[in-house]
C-alpha cells in the first residue's frame, strides 16, 4: 500500500511495536502469573495502535485530495471546493491555500486586463501615430511635385502641424507611461495659482485670438497650492486646450481660482457647446473621443490630466455648465483624500 511507502508512518508504526513488545515484556517480567491481564492490555495496545492507523490514514487521504487540489489549482482550474476539510490543522491549511487561489486568480485576472488593456492600447497609439504620418507622406510627395511658390508654404506648414501633433502626441505617452510605472517625480513646493494660469495660458495666445476669444480671470490674491508646477501646467493647459477648442469664435473662457483651509479649487468653464451626457463617465479615459471631438483629437490630454492631478492629492471632475458649456473644478488638498 501507498500509506505504509510514507517513510514517517513505517517508523511510527516501527516505534508503537516496539513499545508494545516492551510493554508485554515488562508485564510478563513483573506479573508471570497474570497472562489474562497481559493478554487484555496488549489487545487493547493492538486496538489503539490499529485505530491510530485508521484516523492517520484518513488524515493523509485529506491531504493526498489537497495536494491533488493543489495541484489542479496550478494547472488553471479555478472552481474548486475547500469546505470538505474540516479536520483541526488540516482545515486551516486548506483554508490558507483557499486564500491563496483567491489570490491568484486576483492577480491572474488583473495581468490579463492589463494584456488586454497594453494590446489596446498599442493598437491605439498605432492608430494615432499612423494617421498623421501617412497625411505627412503624402504631403510631401505633393509638395515634391508643387511649383507655385504659395502652395509650397502652405504644404510646408500642414506638414510642420502635423510634426507638432506627433511630437506632442509621443511626449503625452511618455508622460502617461512615467506616471504608471511610478517614475514621475512631483515636486512639493509652493506654486502661485496665477502665475499658473498665465503659464498655461502661453501657448493658447495665438489660437485663441485668431478664433477671437476671450479669457476672464478671477483669481483671488495669493492663492496656491504645495505641488509641482511643471506638470500642474501641462494639466491645466490641456483643459483649457480643451475648452477652448470647444468654444465657438468669439466665444469666453473663465478661470476661477479660490483657496480655503482645505483645498484650492480651479474652475474652468466656456459657453461652447458643452459635452453629450453619454461622454460625461468616459471623458477622462485614455483615447475616448466624444461625440463633439475634433479630427485632430487622440484623447488624451484630459486623461493626463486627471493622473497628473491625482499624483499631486487632487481632484478632477467635468459637468456641463446650466447655461451652456463645459465646467471643468480641479483640487488641489491640504491633506490626505
Amino acid at each position: 500500500m501507498s500509506f505504509f511507502r510514507n517513510r514517517e508512518i513505517r517508523n511510527q508504526l516501527a516505534v508503537s511495536l516496539l513499545l508494545l513488545i516492551f510493554t508485554g515484556m515488562i508485564g510478563f517480567f513483573f506479573f508471570p502469573g497474570s497472562y489474562a491481564v497481559i493478554c487484555y492490555a496488549l489487545l487493547c495496545s493492538l486496538l489503539m495502535c490499529f485505530g491510530w492507523l485508521i484516523v492517520t490514514k484518513k488524515r493523509y487521504d485529506h491531504l493526498k485530495s489537497l495536494a491533488a487540489d493543489a495541484d489542479r489549482m496550478l494547472h488553471g482550474e479555478r472552481n474548486l471546493n475547500f469546505t470538505g476539510y474540516r479536520e483541526g490543522e488540516l482545515a486551516i491549511l486548506a483554508n490558507e491555500v483557499e486564500k491563496l487561489l483567491q489570490r491568484l486568480t486576483e492577480q491572474s485576472d488583473n495581468l490579463l486586463k492589463e494584456k488586454r488593456y497594453l494590446s489596446d492600447s498599442l493598437a491605439d497609439i498605432s492608430h494615432q501615430l499612423r494617421t498623421p504620418l501617412t497625411s505627412l507622406h503624402l504631403l510631401l510627395s505633393r509638395l515634391q511635385e508643387a511649383e507655385d511658390e504659395g502652395e509650397k508654404r502652405r504644404l510646408a506648414y500642414e506638414g510642420s502641424q502635423l510634426l507638432e501633433r506627433v511630437d506632442w502626441l509621443v511626449d503625452a505617452l511618455l508622460k502617461i507611461s512615467k506616471i504608471d510605472a511610478g517614475m514621475a517625480v512631483f515636486a512639493k513646493e509652493r506654486v502661485d495659482a496665477d502665475a499658473l494660469v498665465k503659464k498655461a495660458l502661453e501657448p493658447l495666445g495665438i489660437p485663441m485670438e485668431l478664433r477671437e476669444q476671450t479669457v476672464v480671470r478671477e483669481i483671488e490674491e495669493r492663492a496656491g497650492f504645495t505641488g509641482d508646477a511643471a506638470w500642474s501646467v501641462e494639466a491645466l493647459g490641456n483643459i483649457l486646450k480643451n475648452c477652448m477648442e470647444h468654444t465657438g469664435r468669439g466665444g469666453t473662457l473663465w478661470i476661477r481660482v479660490s483657496e480655503n483651509h482645505l483645498y484650492t479649487e480651479f474652475q474652468i468653464e466656456d459657453n461652447g457647446s458643452g459635452m453629450d451626457p453619454e461622454d460625461l463617465p468616459h471623458l477622462f479615459e485614455r483615447f475616448y473621443k466624444g461625440k463633439n471631438a475634433s479630427d485632430s483629437s487622440v484623447g488624451i490630454g484630459l486623461a493626463l490630466s486627471r493622473m497628473i492631478v491625482c499624483a499631486q492629492n487632487g481632484t478632477l471632475k467635468a459637468e456641463n455648465r446650466a447655461q451652456g458649456g463645459a465646467r471643468f473644478t480641479m483640487r488641489f488638498y491640504k491633506g490626505v483624500v
